[in-house]
């Protein structure tokens, strides 16, 4: 299989995927039924943001032009372990892998293997080649080279057990914003997407807040009220409720809109319906809090990633920073 059957079957994906047909749809059903915390909301969301900046063919082949790419196929297989956090997170490993050409072998979260397992099944459909290029494991070994993302505890297994081979290796990471006051309504309604979709578990989602001294809250919290339906799933509930009663037992002072927490934390990773916010006095203290912090996945605000654009990564935007096409380019 050479590139370009490779493309044409990434575009009849991208095509069946927007049709959403019944048999998808009930994937999508099974998807939520096997993980509370994947709502149909989100699973569409994710779906969506694969289709329009994964699949869609000129983002595809000016992201490819970047690269050296084989046109033809290797006998080498990269074994990828995959995380769950949020749908089809790993989608984007798996692009790179099968757009370079190698055979995968693919350990998937027990949180999200309905959704990839029924794209690699419809990708079979399209050419039977797929199933000698793409497998599952529950192990996954003898392979040439190992893409990992996990935690940090998972980490240290995954460089014990793939240190030997040419691997990348992903931890824990989160992602910030920086607000100068000077944000619009408009601003603060995309900040609360940044931090509030997927109920805030993803790598990207903002989980602390730079502000500047006398930094006024209430427009935040009036614009994360949009996502008070969130209660409405008990998960999310109950973790609203330990996070209140821990800052209430422990004399913190916090904020709320009725579903989410603002406490003052020094600490980029809060948990989930908490966000964390700090302050700083000048642009120097904000550049000492924020430089080579290698636990940030991305910034958010003016002068970096643009409100509401977190959750919607682009081609080259590569977790953890590690160009996963120049690693497969250079095996």
């Amino acid at each position: 299989m050479n590139i370009h059957q490779r493309v044409k079957i990434l575009l009849q994906l991208k095509a069946y995927l927007q049709g959403n047909n019944d048999e998808l749809k009930q994937v999508k059903l099974e998807a939520n039924y096997r993980n509370s915390w994947f709502t149909l909301e989100f699973i569409e969301l994710a779906i969506d943001n694969v289709c329009n900046q994964f699949l869609d063919e000129e983002k595809l082949n000016d992201w490819l032009k970047q690269y050296s790419v084989s046109k033809e196929s290797t006998e080498k297989t990269i074994g990828v372990v995959m995380a769950g956090n949020i749908p089809l997170v790993g989608f984007h490993d798996f692009l790179c892998v099968f757009i370079s050409g190698y055979n995968l072998l693919i350990k998937a979260s027990s949180k999200d293997d309905v959704l990839i397992k029924h794209i690699v099944k419809v990708m079979h459909s399209f050419d039977e080649e797929i199933g000698a290029i793409i497998c599952f494991g529950e192990i996954i070994k003898n392979c040439d080279a190992y893409i990992a993302t996990g935690s940090n505890n998972s980490s240290r297994y995954f460089e014990y057990y793939f240190s030997k081979y040419p691997n990348i290796i992903r931890r824990n990471r989160t992602s910030v914003a920086v607000l100068d006051g000077t944000e619009t309504s408009d601003d603060l309604s995309l900040l609360a997407k940044d931090i509030q979709l997927y109920f805030g578990q993803g790598c990207r989602n903002v989980t602390h807040l730079f502000v500047p001294k006398e930094y006024d809250f209430v427009p935040l919290i009036n614009a994360l009220k949009v996502y008070n339906y969130f209660f409405d799933m008990h998960k999310y509930k109950h973790n609203y409720d330990y996070q209140l009663a821990m800052l209430m037992m422990n004399n913190k002072m916090y904020m709320t809109d009725g579903s989410v927490l603002l406490s003052e934390n020094e600490s980029i990773f809060s948990a989930i319906s908490n966000v964390h916010y700090s302050y700083y006095e000048n642009e120097e203290q904000l550049k000492e809090k924020i430089a080579n912090n290698n636990d940030i996945q991305c910034i958010v605000g003016n002068g970096f990633v643009p409100f509401g654009n977190a959750q919607i990564p682009s081609l080259n935007d590569y977790a953890d920073g590690v160009d996963t096409m120049k690693f497969l380019n250079e095996l």
